[in-house]
């Protein structure tokens, strides 16, 4: 693969995967190794990563996420050029439990109150959700960033033992091999 084809191919895999391939923990310790070059602001490599393979934690996760993904779309009237994503979306909070390994990025602290400090606050953790959603394509794995647990990040960080005042989530799923077409 080019550098322009893993630039260009790299999309959210909802529904186009193969949750029983078997994953290489080999590749995921290369991808991470690869995420954590990402630039920081100030260098501070703020990153911590939290693999889940667990199937009673996925399942735990991914009811998290069907709640949220309800909360989201409550009283909302989605326009017929969304109808694709939210299909897209509603399968993966249909099948989430299925993935067989989830990574939660986390990144130190908690989100400030003020703009200019919440854009370097993220600023400092999405390159390397990028760098890892990269190399895990390269690797031929498919990725989707999600964050409708998030509506139970409290209960997420209990269920896994993440200092919840000091600690914040974001999660790219990893799910099983590519088919080779993203997801709208």
């Amino acid at each position: 693969m080019t550098d322009l084809d893993l630039l260009t191919t790299t999309r959210a895999f909802r529904r186009r995967l193969d949750p029983t391939a078997p994953i290489s923990y080999r590749d995921i310790q290369d991808c991470l190794d690869i995420a954590v070059h990402a630039p920081s602001g100030s260098n501070r490599q703020p990153w911590h990563f939290v693999l889940i393979d667990d199937p009673h934690t996925r399942h735990t996760i991914a009811d998290y996420y069907r709640q949220g993904f309800a909360h989201n779309l409550s009283g909302r009237t989605p326009r017929p050029d969304q109808l694709r994503d939210l299909d897209s979306a509603r399968h993966l909070a249909d099948h989430l439990h299925t993935i067989p390994l989830l990574i939660l990025v986390c990144t130190h602290g908690r989100p400030p109150a003020t703009a200019a400090h919440l854009a370097s606050f993220y600023a400092s953790i999405y390159p390397t959700v990028w760098n890892l959603q990269l190399a895990l394509h390269a690797h031929g794995y498919g990725t989707c960033l999600t964050t409708a647990h998030l509506t139970h990040e409290h209960d997420t960080a209990t269920l896994l033992n993440i200092p919840y005042d000091n600690i914040t989530q974001r999660r790219p799923d990893r799910g099983g091999r590519e088919d080779g077409h993203g997801d709208a």
